[in-house]
């Protein structure tokens, strides 16, 4: 459960922008998307070679 104190004199929208900051980084969101549908493990493995791949050529560049 997500808990935002809220100071005396701060702003609510100051507030709820907070809490939109903590719910975005827990994933929920994301995840909740994520298994709206079924991917195939060959499906997820590709993706994630493709990300690696991706990454490393960042990483070279960066060099």
């Amino acid at each position: 459960m997500i808990v935002v104190p809220v100071k005396e004199g701060e702003n609510i929208e100051r507030a709820l922008k907070r809490f939109k900051r903590k719910f975005e980084k827990t994933g929920v969101v994301k995840e909740l998307r994520r298994r709206q549908q079924f991917d195939k493990p060959s499906i997820i493995k590709r993706e994630q070679k493709q990300r690696a791949i991706y990454v490393q050529q960042l990483q070279r560049i960066e060099e």
